[in-house]
């Protein structure tokens, strides 16, 4: 979210010490990595400081992955609360590392935007949409769609020939990448936050001057409480943009070819519910291990409500 990073981590850190502390920031494409390679960076040392959705680094810490799992958190409150409660349980595993998450943070709501008319989320069986991580292609597969994985660059152009039907990406996300361009359809349900985090090298951090460390960890606190506002702001924000909206698109770019929003059925909430339950969590445990299924019944579902192993 360049509207929070880029101010704090390149402008204001400087500003506010008095130019004693600077950020140098890169992007994953400056760096040509994939963002898969993060934790191991991080851990050598090559980056001090490092940032990726949870889900790209799941590779390596695959209990990340069950903080977000599709259909998990139907709002962003209920996102905030476990991504807090999960905090030190990923960190023991990401310390093995050498890494530390400072904190975690959203995008705006993950929704799927299709090509073709859709009124609930029972007529995407058959339709190829593009996800990303593990937990959206078990959320879509088991609603009949087939699940494709495509680079979110590639998808404008994947969605204008019909290679795939549909994609999921965050709502103003979609916008950004002018996606309205060439799909009519977009669902107002989050399937996920797409949550992200910024990592520390243990060791680098460490040796900081305590007043460093205590300078950081503000400004830390205070990108994290902008992004979890952003990400409920630029949530409804993207949809407006998308269906042409003028009068509620402020954060985003407004579409000249305004889209359809399909509104949640309560039908689609209990599917989202139901495959939560019988696909997604499983398979997170089949892939995490059982530890991962006792870690989320003891501190993710009392927030969710949902419990592995039924």
């Amino acid at each position: 979210m360049t509207r929070v990073d880029v101010p704090y981590l390149r402008e204001q850190v400087a500003a506010r010490s008095g130019g004693r502390i600077e950020v140098q920031l890169s992007s994953h494409a400056e760096r040509n990595l994939s963002g898969t390679e993060l934790v191991r960076l991080v851990r050598s040392g090559q980056a001090d400081i490092g940032a990726s959705t949870l889900s790209t680094l799941s590779g390596d810490v695959p209990i990340l992955d069950g903080v977000d799992l599709a259909g998990l958190a139907p709002d962003i409150g209920t996102a905030k609360r476990i991504a807090e409660a999960m905090m030190p349980v990923v960190n023991r595993d990401l310390e093995r590392f050498g890494a530390r998450l400072m904190i975690i943070y959203p995008f705006p709501a993950q929704v799927v935007y299709c090509r073709a008319p859709f009124t609930s989320f029972a007529d995407l069986r058959g339709r190829k949409i593009r996800t990303f991580g593990n937990s959206l292609v078990d959320f879509f597969g088991a609603f009949g769609a087939q699940p494709v994985s495509i680079g979110f660059p590639e998808v404008y152009s994947a969605l204008e020939r019909g290679v795939v039907d549909c994609a999921i990406t965050g709502t103003g996300s979609g916008v950004a990448a002018r996606w309205p361009e060439v799909t009519t359809h977009i669902s107002n349900l989050p399937v996920s936050w797409a949550l992200a985090g910024y990592m520390v090298n243990v060791a680098w951090w460490n040796r900081l001057d305590p007043a460093v460390r205590a300078f950081m960890e503000g400004t830390f606190r205070e990108m994290s409480d902008k992004q979890w506002e952003l990400g409920d702001a630029a949530t409804r924000d993207g949809l407006d943009c998308a269906i042409g909206n003028a009068a509620a698109c402020r954060i985003h770019t407004l579409s000249t070819r305004p889209m359809t929003e399909v509104p949640a059925t309560a039908a689609d909430r209990a599917a989202l519910r139901e495959i939560l339950e019988k696909t997604v969590l499983p398979g997170f445990v089949r892939r995490c291990g059982a530890r991962c299924g006792e870690v989320f019944n003891q501190v993710i579902a009392p927030i969710a409500g949902v419990r592995a192993g039924g």
